[in-house]
């Protein structure tokens, strides 16, 4: 039997995908700190605060309470605001899968060329990069009130629900980004 003609087959190379589990379990750990929207929208915990420094003290408390609703709150206007120019949603889409690769989901520090990159460096490249790329989509004032807006609509939230029932641990409300990082520590070079 002759092989005249045919396509020969070789193994195809492996492909790594050892970061897949390692990177749900990241992703879950960061999402288990999201709190129940049922209680976030809780009608019953919404009043009026006695004083500006009761207001601030509340928003305080539900920002590290509530700090991975808040986000996807500010990330789904953001998210809204770009709708209408695609260019700037397909940059942001891009920037959001660099910055998961990049900084949230990694497990180990970030090497280029043999030298070991902080967490800090990366989290301020990120951010210059995002903002960079953004405001080259020239959609910077829409991108600049989407996140007024959401800020806003968090701070008007943390100040108007009560925060006698929301008990947390001081580990919860530490370290804001990093927090999501592994509680790693990388040396810089």
């Amino acid at each position: 039997m002759t092989t005249y003609g045919t396509i020969p087959t070789s193994p195809s190379p492996a492909v790594n995908l050892d970061y897949i589990p390692s990177a749900q379990d990241r992703l879950n750990a960061g999402l288990a700190t999201r709190r129940p929207w049922r209680q976030m929208f809780d009608l019953h915990r919404f009043g009026a605060p006695k004083s500006l420094s009761d207001a601030a003290a509340r928003v305080r408390s539900n920002a590290g309470y509530f700090l991975t609703n808040y986000s996807t709150v500010v990330l789904v206007i953001l998210l809204l605001s770009l709708l209408y120019h695609p260019i700037s949603l397909i940059v942001f889409v891009a920037t959001m899968a660099a910055w998961l690769f990049l900084y949230f989901l990694r497990d180990e520090p970030l090497a280029i060329f043999g030298r070991t990159i902080s967490d800090r460096a990366v989290l301020i490249a990120l951010a210059v990069v995002t903002v960079g790329l953004l405001m080259l989509t020239r959609a910077t004032s829409n991108i600049v009130l989407s996140m007024v807006i959401g800020v806003v609509v968090v701070v008007v939230h943390g100040g108007m629900r009560k925060t006698d029932e929301l008990f947390q641990d001081e580990e919860d409300t530490a370290g804001g980004l990093l927090r999501f990082s592994g509680g790693r520590s990388s040396s810089s070079s």
